[in-house]
């Protein structure tokens, strides 16, 4: 009731000045002790995935908290796993505003924030300072204004920055918003992109003797051949998992809405069906050793167990916690206990 009444007020201001209310919000009542008494954690049972134990099997999605100022108020919401992101090297502004735009009846949102962050070297200081029970993923991006064909040298400044602060990584190649990123999902430039990923991987695991495992996010708008082909390309680098999926350039389920018609990823509701058949296309193309995390307009605990039967180990949330609130959660690990 309490978060009904809250988002009744949010969603008559801007979208993008209410995100950040909101976040301010929750870190208020992380604080205060409000947090666990308003959103009381579900017993969970852990799961293990790329080697972490992670304590429950709902994460966050990254582009919630792209900067790292909300960990510890993320994370108090009884989030398994947090990840934060998408962050480049250099700070950035994003594309110009308006950037968020919600539409209620659709239960969706479409955004075209472009990676909008205050820099990598912000977001280390803001993981240092933050003390957190659940695991933290960092998604990491290139700048807009690097050219494709140099995108490897952001990733790799991304993944030396945040390898010692991570418990994994994501490198982020599916968002629609930066010009030419989706282009780096394909052919010899994913090849290309992993191999040198992998071996700095390898040699930060040397350097600090930690293995950090790194994940790829794609995107919901592949077709069968193009699943199959980075499916073998995941294999062949061992990646060490695959987060399908991020936004959608479909406007399936959103025509004749309000805001329905504006540029950019597609996230919620109608995004559902889409991911869930990736992540099921995924499950058969991938060897049995190669997880899955699972993302795309989860609602409800039975949305989660519907990923799960598709193929996925975990699940992350974005829309469905600003459309149905932090009892999301704990209503998602209910569902899944129960299956198990």
């Amino acid at each position: 009731m309490f978060y009904q009444l809250m988002r009744a007020l949010m969603f008559q201001l801007d979208a993008e000045k209410a995100h950040h209310l909101g976040l301010k919000g929750l870190s208020l009542l992380e604080l205060s002790g409000l947090s666990s008494v308003l959103y009381p954690k579900a017993e969970s049972t852990p799961v293990k995935v790329m080697g972490i134990d992670f304590p429950n099997a709902v994460g966050l999605a990254a582009g919630l908290d792209k900067n790292g100022d909300y960990i510890e108020a993320m994370a108090g919401l009884g989030f398994g796993f947090v990840e934060i992101g998408t962050v480049t090297p250099r700070p950035q502004p994003g594309n110009p505003k308006p950037r968020l735009f919600r539409l209620p009846e659709a239960q969706a949102i479409i955004n075209r924030m472009g990676f909008n962050n205050l820099g990598v070297e912000h977001l280390i200081e803001q993981v240092k300072a933050a003390e957190m029970d659940a695991v933290l993923g960092i998604n990491i991006g290139k700048n807009f204004d690097t050219p494709v064909e140099k995108a490897v040298d952001d990733y790799l400044i991304g993944l030396n920055k945040v390898y010692a602060h991570a418990d994994y990584v994501t490198i982020n190649i599916s968002s629609p918003n930066t010009p030419g990123l989706r282009s780096l999902q394909f052919g010899e430039s994913l090849n290309q992109l992993l191999q040198q990923l992998k071996e700095q991987q390898a040699k930060l695991q040397q350097q600090t003797q930690r293995y950090v495992p790194m994940a790829v996010k794609v995107a919901p708008d592949l077709e069968d051949d193009e699943v199959e082909q980075l499916a073998q390309s995941f294999a062949q680098y061992e990646i060490d998992a695959v987060i399908a999926t991020n936004t959608t350039m479909s406007r399936d389920g959103v025509m004749g809405v309000k805001n329905g018609d504006e540029a950019g990823g597609l996230s919620g509701r109608p995004v559902f069906v889409k991911s869930t058949e990736i992540v099921a296309k995924f499950k058969q193309a991938l060897p049995e050793s190669l997880p899955i995390i699972a993302a795309g307009g989860i609602m409800s605990g039975e949305d989660a167990q519907q990923k799960l039967d598709a193929g996925a180990s975990l699940v992350q949330i974005y829309s469905g916690l600003i459309y149905q609130g932090p009892r999301l959660i704990a209503d998602i690990v209910k569902t899944i206990n129960t299956r198990t």
